[in-house]
């Protein structure tokens, strides 16, 4: 099964570190972070899990919640979650899929059989409160995620569900933004963007974050 962007995440009933979780009721109104790892007792997962647990709270302040997954079954979940805890200074605040029967894994398309026929590669996918798959990152076994890069585009889909804009190459909050192509109205630019914006062409207008902390002359 193939996941493209705007398709309801698939919903799933399944054991995890925390007990046995139906997915889209324990994601609730939050927005939610699924991402899979290889197998449990791998080096690179465990720096991953490490910095998750350790983003708890800027995952929360951007109403996210995390959950990994590996093929492995719960018992081996708990075991790795006292390495990750010993060896990353943290402790796992966030449920672990233990997905031994590969179901979760075939609904969200996460076994490529040309890189692995077996195991999972790292995929994320990053669900808004509509259960609507909003981004899809998809990484090698062989490298660990950028989690900076997840909050950064989380921080980009909440910013442009609610304002007319559209964020540049290497946006990051509080930076300038772009007012989208089909905004035309004069008096709506001037009500929606009171900070005024920077014309560079006619389809290129760049304005202040709409969010940021501003103060003018």
């Amino acid at each position: 099964m193939s996941i493209r962007l705007g398709d309801t995440a698939p919903d799933f009933e399944q054991d995890s570190s925390e007990g046995r979780i139906s997915f889209h009721q324990w994601l609730g109104d939050s927005w939610g972070v699924l991402f899979s790892h290889p197998a449990d007792f791998t080096p690179v997962c465990t720096t991953e899990l490490g910095l998750t647990a350790k983003l708890k709270d800027e995952f929360e302040k951007r109403n996210v919640k995390a959950i990994a997954l590996s093929v492995d079954p719960v018992d081996s979940h708990h075991e790795w979650i006292k390495d990750i805890n010993e060896t990353q200074g943290c402790a796992v605040n966030f449920p672990i899929i233990a997905d031994h029967d590969g179901k979760v894994s075939e609904l969200y398309d996460m076994i490529h059989p040309n890189a692995d026929s077996t195991l999972t590669v790292r995929s994320l996918f990053v669900i808004d409160p509509n259960k609507k798959v909003r981004l899809i990152i998809t990484y090698p076994a062989s490298t660990g995620r950028n989690f900076n890069e997840v909050l950064r585009v989380i921080d980009s889909l909440q910013l442009t569900d609610d304002h007319k804009v559209a964020t540049p190459g290497n946006w990051e909050r509080g930076g300038d933004v772009v007012i989208v192509p089909s905004l035309q109205d004069e008096e709506e630019i001037k009500q929606r963007f009171p900070k005024g914006y920077k014309k560079v062409k006619s389809y290129l207008r760049m304005t202040p974050d709409p969010t940021a902390n501003w103060s003018g002359d």
